[in-house]
């Protein structure tokens, strides 16, 4: 990555513009050309830097609810079940952990019947029938950046 790549890496992180034309107006903070900042966006996105652009929001304060959930997933079957895991809506976080409960992710959703629902879901399609389902009871939420 170059400077102009970190550069616009550290500033889309959280202020990322809600307008028209967001990256014409980081260009505009960053002394650049909107089409140098859509080009190095789309690079960094197929060279798997970013992986996502898109908001974050406080679920209870949508009336949503979330969960953590850990899975015990044979070593032949993790992509497989990363993949169905990944194709619901709710699923936030997916990471394979070094431990017996190996698939650990977060998921939110309206209710908790919706999430229990989807957990059996995914048990079903994917055989694999320990999904520890760990409610959030207390919300803790932190803004992260990291200066690159």
């Amino acid at each position: 990555m170059n400077k102009t790549d970190r550069d616009i890496l550290n500033e889309i992180q959280s202020d990322f513009p809600i307008s028209s034309r967001p990256y014409r107006d980081v260009a505009d903070r960053l002394n650049l050309t909107e089409e140098k900042v859509i080009e190095a966006v789309r690079r960094l996105k197929d060279e798997g830097i970013i992986r996502r652009i898109g908001g974050n929001f406080h679920s209870r304060r949508l009336n949503f609810v979330s969960t953590l959930c850990a899975a015990k997933v044979p070593e032949d079957k993790v992509d497989m079940f990363v993949e169905v895991v990944n194709d619901y809506p709710g699923v936030t976080h997916n990471y394979l952990r070094n431990n017996r409960y190996n698939i650990w992710f977060t998921f939110i959703a309206e209710n908790r019947a919706h999430i229990d629902g989807a957990l059996k879901e995914i048990s079903h399609k994917t055989g694999v029938t320990e999904i520890l389902n760990l409610p959030a009871e207390k919300m803790f939420k932190i803004k992260v950046d990291f200066e690159v």
